[in-house]
């Protein structure tokens, strides 16, 4: 092993290995519910009415509304999203930096504990679990510096796995907790190397534990609660908040390399501390109104971006404090409006569709080593759902749903920095297409 940064690499690359992790090459600063939408409910609508969807999705989006549907229920389904990020250079046209698909295997399951205790008083728990590359990626997990270009949200998405539960507070008001769970890992290695790189006496110890990061949110039913035994001007109105902590998964290793002949105990010490998939603190407030056989609604999201800049200056992989101050990535607090609508085509068939305008978090278009890409992006679903009232063997409807995104990432213009210093300017944009599917059963 040579002990350059390399070697600080590899030692991570080890590390994360033992751990469960997969690294790769284009995971993202982003994760399935941010980047496309969980169910597809979610991706039809943009995101517009995620906060209204009485699915297991609500545990990331809004646990309050569990207590839409007092009915159990279990979902299965997929996602796969298909990406080309562009990068295009004055040494190259339309370079092509990421086109590798992001491919979710989807389960979820809400029921109502309430049954369980003397207290006629329902109480609803529920989860949903995210898996990459159709269940095969447990989580994909990739920190790295390019001299090429990278971008910030997208590519492989790290496991995504929500639990959460509600009960309804007083009438038309609910109020709900989830948590968003992710892993810190830690890796301790001890090693004696020939200059070589053949190495002994080798000892490695990973501890990964997982680290909860809290949802809340509360939903108004305006007409149940203002006017509970009547029609008035607020029936069909409903409102919810939430609020969701920032997290992100988490990786430190601290290694001691002796090197015979050349590094006398007590060795070299190499530490390497680095994150992934960082999610900011993000405000949400949203409303819809209720009509017969039909629904229109949206959400304003604010994501706290700034924060990451933090979580940057304590790790060691891109490495802030080394590079002037000048020149440090900057990132932005951002508002994300959105807004859909759902109608009922009879009995069976309902069809949904939604719109967003995503700002970039990136402030800064010059980041050396780093070079990171991103793009201001509209966003446009659509979207169809077929229940199923009378099967021959289930008591319950069954429910079937797809999903379509269309993401335009617009132009924007960066310069790239290589490791030694060199410029370019390069153009980012790119476009990405989601389809999702799912079967819910209810019981």
């Amino acid at each position: 092993m040579a002990l350059t940064p390399r070697f600080s690499l590899h030692t991570l690359t080890l590390a994360i290995a033992a751990s469960g992790y997969s690294a790769l090459s284009m995971a993202s600063m982003g994760n399935l519910g941010t980047a496309y939408g969980v169910m597809p409910v979610d991706v039809a609508t943009a995101q517009s009415l995620s906060m209204f969807n009485s699915q297991v999705s609500s545990t990331y989006y809004n646990p309050s509304y569990l207590t839409a549907d007092e009915r159990g229920e279990l979902t299965s389904g997929i996602l796969h999203a298909e990406q080309e990020l562009r990068s295009s250079r004055s040494d190259a046209n339309g370079d092509i930096v990421s086109n590798a698909p992001s491919q979710h295997v989807l389960i979820g399951m809400k029921t109502n504990l309430g049954s369980l205790t003397r207290f006629d008083h329902p109480i609803y728990l529920g989860f949903i679990a995210g898996v990459e590359k159709y269940g095969k990626e447990m989580l994909a997990f990739s920190s790295q510096t390019s001299e090429t270009g990278q971008y910030l949200q997208y590519g492989k998405e790290p496991l995504f796995l929500n639990i959460g539960g509600a009960t309804p507070l007083w009438r038309g008001i609910s109020a709900g907790v989830s948590a968003r769970i992710t892993l810190e890992a830690a890796a301790s290695l001890d090693a004696v190397s020939t200059l070589g790189g053949e190495t002994s006496r080798e000892r490695l110890s990973v501890n990964a534990e997982p680290s909860l990061k809290s949802i809340l949110g509360t939903t108004v039913n305006w007409g149940e609660t203002l006017c509970p035994d009547e029609s008035c001007l607020f029936s069909g109105w409903e409102s919810a908040l939430t609020y969701r902590t920032k997290s992100a998964s988490s990786t430190s290793v601290n290694s001691n390399v002796i090197v015979t002949q050349t590094i006398p105990d007590p060795g070299l010490s190499l530490n390497v501390a680095t994150i992934d998939s960082f999610q900011p603190e993000t405000f949400s407030f949203g409303t819809q109104y209720v009509g017969d056989g039909w629904r229109v609604g949206g959400s304003v999201e604010q994501q706290n971006w700034s924060e990451l800049e933090d979580e940057f200056a304590s790790e060691s992989v891109r490495d802030q404090e080394s590079i002037s101050p000048a020149d440090r990535i900057r990132f932005k607090d951002i508002m994300i409006p959105r807004i859909g609508g759902e109608y009922q085509l009879g009995e069976h068939f309902a069809v949904r569709g939604g719109v967003a305008y995503e700002e970039s978090p990136l402030e800064t278009t010059r980041n050396p080593e780093l070079n990171y890409l991103d793009t201001d992006k509209i966003v446009v679903g659509l979207g169809l759902s077929a229940t199923y009232t009378k099967t021959r063997l289930l008591a319950y409807p069954v429910r079937m749903d797809i999903g379509y995104q269309y993401q335009q990432l617009q132009e924007r213009d960066f310069t790239i920095v290589d490791f030694d210093g060199n410029e370019q300017q390069a153009t980012a944009d790119g476009e990405i297409h989601v389809i999702s599917g799912s079967i819910t059963l209810k019981f």
